[in-house]
């Protein structure tokens, strides 16, 4: 017998504790929901807020015709993000940054596969298994755009780790990991404008903030910023 799903009772489908922490994937009705040490994260209920993430760090970059950027995206989460860029044939290498290996397995194996799998078989993807702080901080890679969403903004971290990527050293990292002229573009529930002046402070430019209407309450937006 088929049991019916009730669409305000979520389903928790897989719990697991790792070195950051508990993180739980459930689903309400037909939507996914990912939570990270009892912090709603984000769900699969609406994705303009993350593929505008992607689109207007490409707006801002501006390209030549027939460029190919490189991409990073920090955050697999639901893969609204990763999904929409590989999507789209401008973009060259689209690497993607995920320290929890239960959200990459939900990609690769579970219920999340349907928005990702396309994209994770593109062979323009790579997932890097790893910390975004200490990605960005270690790596002598360098990207054109980088979209990173692994916070409910940088005024309402995940953790306490996650404060490291909005201080002046976590800026500094994420613009020696841009090209002359790459563009950062950042996620956040609400707009900051304590970290629009911190953008500043880290030496990058055009700094703005745009916004994502949603459906009730605050918009969420996108700040962005250039590297000189």
């Amino acid at each position: 017998m088929t049991v019916p799903v009730t669409p305000d009772i979520p389903e928790t489908l897989d719990r697991r504790e790792g070195p950051y922490g508990e993180v739980v994937l459930r689903r309400r009705g037909t939507t996914y929901e990912i939570i990270a040490n009892g912090c709603f994260l984000m769900d699969t209920s609406d994705g303009r807020s993350e593929r505008l993430l992607v689109d207007a760090a490409h707006l801002a970059l501006d390209p030549p015709p027939g460029a190919r950027p490189h991409l990073l995206i920090g955050g697999l989460g639901v893969g609204f993000s990763l999904a929409h860029a590989a999507a789209q044939p401008h973009w060259g290498r689209i690497a993607v940054v995920e320290r929890e290996a239960a959200v990459v397995d939900w990609h690769r194996s579970g219920p999340l596969a349907e928005v990702s799998a396309a994209a994770l078989a593109d062979p323009r993807t790579e997932v890097l298994r790893t910390d975004l702080v200490a990605y960005l901080a270690g790596s002598a890679d360098r990207y054109d755009a980088l979209c990173l969403d692994i916070d409910n903004g940088p005024d309402w971290t995940v953790d306490e780790d996650n404060r490291g990527l909005y201080s002046p050293a976590g800026l500094a990292a994420c613009r020696d990991r841009l090209r002359p002229g790459g563009v950062l573009a950042v996620w956040s529930a609400q707009p900051s404008a304590a970290f629009e002046a911190a953008l500043r402070g880290a030496g990058f430019e055009g700094v703005r903030t745009q916004e994502v209407p949603v459906a009730r309450g605050v918009p969420d937006v996108v700040h962005l910023a250039r590297r000189p």
